[in-house]
């Protein structure tokens, strides 16, 4: 029986539904308040998957929710009373609710007030805000027209003011130099670097930091980090023996792409369809290397006609999540059940991929590294251009030989062996990289349910998403068609998705914050003005990625303090007015670069092979065809950073596993932070860090004055600050129990000061040096430590 309008007001009073969402809060939107109830609740029954479809009802599409179906109409727009929806949701009929008992789905009494009042409003759809291309919106007005440092500004303190509240005041400048440091650069300010902006009250101080460090050479790496997760790079296959291969010249590509600020429109090109570019560079095949970095098997008895399904569908599947921040991967069986990607969709796209040289792939073996021809041997992109810059400045060199008196000349000759010497060992330093080799296209067909047994399916031709902007062009579409596709001003995701990116790794949190769903399931951005503008900025800045991070870190958003006011605190405790600065544990590279680092143990050089720092004896037993050992390295390759660790898929560094980093099989566009006994333990025991407990405890020592004094020099040297007069009595006292227990147990201490590499001076006492050593391990696995606050 359906209710009337005064039957529907008795029910929204008996189940508190005025105590929801008022509609005197303002006119309802589809996109941000009803797509998600629906998408949530009903589009698995009745949404773009067909297959699934139930009562041939969908929800999804204003056409599907007023067509009349034998008298029955789900939505009437305007009379909640005609619409079949606001019965079956407000019915007490076990079988006729909605959504069924079944389905484990309830609708809440603020979401049946949100239904039937979006429905009382017209009950207006609008196309879903990730498929629209965006537009520079107009940079709203403020009230405080004092705290703006750009248009940024204008748009978060425009909700902060909305909501009644006031933007954090700025952070301390410590605590601002280590905030900008980690996040450029991943790495901690010097003591000295500190003393000089805390010192320098120029105006343009914070502006001059910033573009020092976005021209350090390890800005590249710190990014590097972040689109590494993304593509899932490894150095390893993944599949079954797990055998190392050749890669990390493309890691170098991307290292040396973010440094030079390559366009983020010619890095994605390059990447996805280097090889297919006119008389392509070295660096542009090895750019390539990107479409062979998926999980591969090389166990001799794999079905090849298996496994170049799973390749295809890996390729779409890491595609959709980098560039388009979508969920293509559920169209490998069926339709989306929540967005419109189809399965024609998925296969399109594996059609438009096909001519990627896999069979090569199979003639691999249990060799480390395996081979997984097409591979060039090249040499890394970072030694090109250091070759190019030495050749330059032995040009400049030789014609200033016949200038001044033999001593200079003399001096001359010096520099120009010494860069030639250097020149010769760079030229040396060849490795190979997998590319990809463009081939006849092999013909994909739509595989029914996933099956890859399946031929049923039809043949389908290389196509973009149907509900996105086609591509125009006569002929089969290319990998460079498609790349070049994503790159369009037009296109409604590519720069959304990667400035929402950026966004996030300065404040810990997207604008919009399913960093890989930007379709129905995803949340919608808090900011989406916001969005839109930066994006918009970034394709006319040229898809200038450094142009955009500056204008974030230069905001006064980012400038503010990370500490929560009890008014925050109760408001927003999610931070989603960014009303405050984000506080997030670093991620795992950067906790070990750091130890590195205020030890003084860390080797800066940028790029080469990859590092293979110190690992538990015995964590590669179960690791076979061919079985093998770890062995670290015993030279400065076990000193250098994070990004060139060694990353074995089925075996992760046990450091980065403890401290969340993933494992790279699929596209990881957020890591998760855990807090668990076994990462603090590992702060505590894993060599790396109690060897730069005790190189740091020797410079300690070389500190001149007393305990007090020195503990202070350590506290600021791994903290950027003063210790207070409490935190001191801590390490303190901390230091008095162990010098009494290294002097009952000298071996103890002998045993701590035998882990590592770094040489124990001679002429230090054994005890000091461990009670000391203690206190280092102490401070390095503060929480503030590993912070970025």
């Amino acid at each position: 029986m359906r209710h009337g309008v005064g039957a529907v007001l008795v029910v929204i009073v008996a189940t508190g539904w005025a105590g929801g969402r008022s509609a005197l809060a303002g006119p309802i939107e589809f996109n941000r308040d009803i797509r998600p109830i629906l998408s949530d609740k009903c589009f698995f029954c009745h949404g773009p998957d067909k297959a699934e479809r139930q009562a041939d009802l969908r929800l999804d599409t204003a056409d599907g929710a007023v067509e009349d179906r034998d008298g029955s109409i789900a939505v009437v727009p305007g009379d909640p009373d005609a619409s079949l929806l606001v019965e079956r949701i407000l019915s007490e009929d076990e079988y006729e609710v909605m959504p069924p008992p079944e389905s484990g789905k309830q609708l809440t009494a603020a979401e049946k007030e949100l239904l039937i009042e979006w429905i009382r409003q017209g009950a207006e759809y609008q196309e879903h805000w990730a498929y629209v291309p965006p537009t520079r919106p107009a940079v709203p007005e403020v009230k405080d027209t004092a705290w703006p440092a750009g248009d940024i500004d204008r748009f978060v303190l425009a909700r902060i003011e909305a909501a009644g509240l006031t933007p954090s005041p700025d952070a301390d400048r410590v605590t601002l130099i280590r905030r900008v440091y980690f996040d450029l650069i991943g790495l901690p300010p010097t003591p000295d670097e500190v003393d000089a902006f805390v010192s320098d009250r120029s105006e343009d101080a914070w502006e001059r930091m910033v573009d020092r460090l976005l021209a350090s050479r390890h800005y590249g790496e710190r990014m590097a980090i972040y689109w590494l997760d993304l593509v899932r790079y490894a150095d390893t296959v993944g599949y079954h023996g797990d055998q190392d291969h050749s890669t990390t010249l493309y890691r170098d590509y991307v290292i040396k792409s973010f440094n030079d600020n390559k366009p983020f429109d010619q890095f994605t090109i390059e990447q996805l369809a280097g090889d297919l570019l006119p008389e392509a560079t070295t660096e542009q095949k090895i750019a390539s290397g990107y479409n062979r970095l998926l999980q591969t098997s090389h166990e001799g008895g794999v079905q090849q006609k298996e496994y170049l399904a799973k390749y295809a569908s890996d390729r779409v599947r890491n595609f959709s999540e980098v560039w388009l921040a979508g969920t293509m991967g559920c169209a490998e069986c069926h339709d989306h059940k929540y967005d419109p990607y189809t399965a024609e969709d998925f296969y399109a796209l594996q059609a438009v991929m096909a001519d990627i040289n896999d069979y090569e792939t199979f003639k691999g073996g249990n060799t480390l590294p395996t081979k997984r021809n097409p591979e060039i041997e090249a040499l890394s992109p970072i030694d090109e251009a250091r070759i190019a810059e030495i050749e330059s400045e032995l040009t400049l060199l030789a014609g200033r030989l016949a200038e001044g008196d033999d001593a200079a000349r003399q001096e001359i000759e010096r520099q120009i062996k010494r860069l030639e010497s250097e020149k010769a060992s760079l030229q040396n330093n060849l490795r190979l990289q997998m590319v990809t080799e463009s081939i006849k296209p092999r013909m994909i067909r739509l595989l029914p349910r996933g099956d890859w047994l399946d031929e049923s399916g039809p043949v389908m031709e290389p196509a973009v998403p149907h509900f996105l902007p086609q591509i125009q062009k006569e002929g089969r579409v290319t990998r460079l068609d498609l790349a070049e596709w994503l790159m369009q001003e037009d296109h409604p995701q590519t720069s959304r998705v990667f400035v929402n990116r950026l966004w996030y790794l300065f404040f810990g949190e997207g604008l919009a914050r399913s960093l890989g769903d930007f379709g129905s399931q995803g949340e919608w951005p808090t900011h989406p003005k916001l969005l839109d503008w930066l994006a918009i900025e970034f394709v006319e800045s040229g898809w200038d990625v450094k142009h955009v991070v500056k204008l974030i870190v230069m905001s006064r958003a980012y400038r503010q303090s990370s500490l929560v006011s009890e008014e925050l605190r109760e408001r927003d405790p999610q931070n989603r007015l960014f009303a405050r600065q984000g506080r997030f544990r670093l991620p795992a590279e950067m906790i070990r670069d750091n130890a590195l680092a205020v030890s003084g143990l860390l080797v800066e050089r940028v790029g080469g092979p990859s590092a293979r720092p110190y690992q538990p004896a015995g964590y590669y037993a179960h690791l076979n065809f061919p079985t093998r050992r770890y062995f670290y390295d015993e030279d400065e390759n076990q000193y250098r950073r994070g990004v060139y660790t060694h990353w074995q898929r089925q075996f992760l560094h046990p450091m980065l596993r403890a401290f969340d980093a993933p494992t790279r099989e699929e596209c990881t566009s957020r890591r998760s932070i855990s807090n668990t006994p076994t990462a603090a333990l590992t702060l505590l025991n894993d060599p790396t860090f109690v060897e730069a407990a005790r190189v740091l405890a020797v410079r300690v020592l070389e500190q001149e004055g007393s305990d007090t004094d020195r503990i202070r020099w350590l506290w600021r040297e791994v903290l950027s600050r003063t210790a207070q007069s409490d935190e001191v009595a801590v390490l303190a006292e901390l230091l008095t129990q162990n010098r009494s227990a290294y002097e009952t147990n000298e071996a103890a201490a002998g045993e701590l000061l035998d882990v590592g590499l770094a040489p124990v001076p001679k002429e230090l006492s054994a005890v000091e040096l461990a009670s000391w050593t203690a206190v280092c391990r102490a401070v390095l696995s503060l929480n503030e430590t590993i912070t970025r606050n």
